[in-house]
């Protein structure tokens, strides 16, 4: 029998030599034959995630941890989370400047910035997270990400997805649309933008005043992740009615951003295995966020006495109407998130003619 020490060793050493001119990111070095693998580089990313936070701080230092396994510590990343090192959502900056080498967090935190950079991480009643990685692996999406982020001198890679994140918390039933009119409620993004046109007051919030505004009732409502983090978070004891499907959220990407001076300096050896500790950290966030989702959401039903309702069809269907509207506003107005937006859709009509008679026909069976 092959020791677990021989067989991870074959596996990083395929992983890192058979890859290596694999996929978009084969635009910079590809001569390995001067390659010299006695030269280190030392590393910093920060992050947008609080200290310990779990699945995704957790993951980014998986990350870092994975990289320096694979290289023989040739590339060592030391990770800062939000905050410790610059405030969070400074970390698109943070990296584009130069000041740090990678970020992660997810790309409609930069909306304010690159617009069209939400189509890269989420948008309301878009496509999921099987979507997502088949359009940014294999239909495009990742080269258009990266002409999106070249004048900014960024390299992103997907790394993580939230899943279907869950609508929310509030202090009351949502019945019709006439229960959202006036409704403070914390939703950043497009979301917030659609939530306001069907009457409601978003509210932006950091993740750390969350609880406090819910319990103290300066919001009415808040959306967070899913059940794990929610849990963690403590909201049912502020709340009492949680809300699915997350319409707002429906597989949130998040991403790596590598400064583009500081990618175009490592050997192509090192380059492929970034590449790829990134994609299978992608999975490995996904897979986890999954785990602990479906542990937390039985936790709260049993434990915690949680009352979980379905968000009305009217409502749902308001909604996505309302987000039609918003997006089709964005592209008149905007020619790059217009031509985002078009390849975006594009590629869902697709998606979605596809997974309608695959997976979402599979999983009709059992409600039929």
């Amino acid at each position: 029998m092959i020791s677990h020490h021989i067989l991870r060793t074959l596996l990083i050493g395929l992983l890192a030599v058979s890859l290596s001119a694999c996929g978009p990111e084969n635009t910079a070095n590809t001569d390995t034959s001067t390659v010299d693998t006695s030269k280190t580089y030392n590393w910093k990313m920060v992050t947008t995630w609080p200290p310990g936070f779990p699945v995704l701080q957790e993951g980014a230092e998986r990350f870092a941890d994975n990289i320096k396994a694979m290289s023989n510590g040739r590339l060592d990343i030391k990770v800062y989370a939000g905050g410790e090192l610059i405030p969070a959502l400074q970390t698109f900056d943070a990296v584009s400047q130069g000041t740090v080498e990678m970020g992660h967090g997810s790309a409609y935190y930069w909306a304010g910035k690159v617009p069209e950079a939400q189509f890269f991480s989420t948008v309301p009643f878009g496509m999921t997270a099987r979507g997502m990685n088949a359009w940014l692996y294999d239909g495009g999406g990742l080269e258009l990400w990266r002409e999106v982020y070249k004048p900014f001198h960024v390299v992103p890679f997907p790394l993580g997805n939230t899943g279907v994140q869950m609508g929310g918390w509030f202090n009351k039933e949502i019945n019709s649309l006439e229960d959202i009119k006036g409704l403070k409620m914390r939703i950043p993004g497009l979301g917030g933008k659609v939530f306001a046109k069907a009457g409601g007051n978003p509210v932006l919030l950091a993740g750390s005043e969350v609880y406090t505004a819910l319990e103290r009732n300066t919001i009415d409502a808040t959306e967070w992740i899913g059940p794990f983090h929610d849990q963690r978070l403590g909201l049912y004891r502020a709340a009492e009615h949680y809300y699915y499907p997350g319409w707002h959220e429906p597989g949130t990407v998040l991403e790596l951003t590598v400064n583009q001076r500081a990618w175009d300096s490592l050997p192509a050896d090192l380059q492929a295995i970034v590449s790829n500790a990134a994609m299978a950290e992608n999975v490995r966030m996904l897979s986890e966020m999954e785990q602990k989702n479906i542990s937390a959401l039985q936790e709260l039903k049993d434990r915690e006495n949680v009352q979980i309702h379905r968000f009305p069809d009217d409502v749902l269907a308001t909604l996505k109407t309302l987000t039609d509207e918003t997006l089709e506003e964005a592209a008149a107005n905007d020619p790059k998130f217009k031509r985002v937006y078009e390849a975006y859709q594009a590629f869902r009509a697709q998606n979605d003619a596809w997974s309608d008679i695959s997976e979402n026909a599979y999983l009709a069976i059992e409600k039929e």
